[in-house]
């Protein structure tokens, strides 16, 4: 089984309009200390194209002009001017310009092993209203100095302002907030039966409030955060374990590998048995 209407295969395409600036860590040793691989600012139009089946770090995009799509979760998102997505390591994501728009966003991909614990994981949101024009600003900054004097003093504070925000939007919540406690205590139980009701309960808040409060800080509802916890803990399973499918999927919640099978795919962008064969 496949995971149906998802790219299949890694794209990088450009096209002539598009306009873009990168910088690699093995230029600039600075970003080698936060494990980031590699950033920039493009400007895209169409044919412009990005899918990656399998990074192995983090990725924010925050966008500034214009607007795009993100595949993000399984779904094509619209992202517009000021907003900002981000995706964990080893989950397919991709992005394209819109037919007839120019889309100005500025990104930063990490490198993260699989031991390495995330900056962006289980408690970090899909996308956030606010954010996109922050980091552009940043990699703006570092942009200029880059091509001007390259002042070591300077590029190494434009990068830890880079990742300090970076850190500070991938935590929206505070350690000691309910919600915080709340997702912390789904994550030691991901087997059980997360209802919104029960959710709700558990923080000592109404149902819509805390669906209201999950859209705004993680682009998610309640319960499809608690899919995308699942999720990651499966991830985690299948690269650490060999058990077979039919003991993974209660231990996030499925009694039916069948169905943790399409729910994984669809979240991932393939199938566990695919996933585990790419280890």
């Amino acid at each position: 089984m496949r995971a149906t209407g998802l790219p299949q295969e890694e794209t990088t395409i450009d096209g002539r309009r598009t306009q873009r600036w990168t910088l690699e860590a093995a230029d600039c040793r600075e970003l080698s200390v936060h494990r980031i691989a590699r950033l920039g600012i493009d400007v895209a139009n169409e044919p412009y194209e990005r899918v990656r089946l399998r990074p192995v770090g983090s990725f924010i995009l925050g966008c500034t002009e214009g607007e795009g799509r993100l595949l993000l979760e399984g779904r094509w998102q619209r992202v517009t001017a000021g907003e900002l997505c981000m995706a964990p390591p080893r989950v397919l994501n991709a992005l394209r310009a819109v037919p007839g728009k120019a889309w100005t966003f500025a990104w930063l991909r990490y490198e993260e092993p699989h031991f390495v614990k995330p900056l962006v994981g289980a408690d970090s949101p899909l996308r956030l209203r606010q954010g996109g024009h922050d980091l552009g600003r940043i990699l703006g900054g570092l942009r200029a100095e880059w091509e001007a004097e390259r002042d070591p003093t300077l590029v190494h504070h434009w990068v830890s302002l880079l990742q300090g925000l970076a850190r500070r939007l991938a935590q929206p919540w505070r350690s000691t907030s309910r919600v915080a406690q709340l997702w912390q205590t789904v994550g030691v139980d991901l087997a059980a039966d997360w209802k919104l009701s029960v959710l709700a309960k558990a923080c000592s808040l109404s149902a819509e409030h805390l669906r209201r409060l999950c859209l705004r800080e993680l682009g998610r509802t309640p319960i499809e955060h608690v899919t995308y916890m699942r999720m990651q803990r499966a991830q985690e399973l299948l690269e650490a374990t060999d058990e077979k499918l039919e003991a993974v999927a209660p231990q996030v919640g499925y009694h039916s590998a069948t169905v943790f099978s399409r729910a994984f795919a669809r979240c991932v962008g393939m199938t566990p048995s695919e996933y585990r064969a790419r280890r």
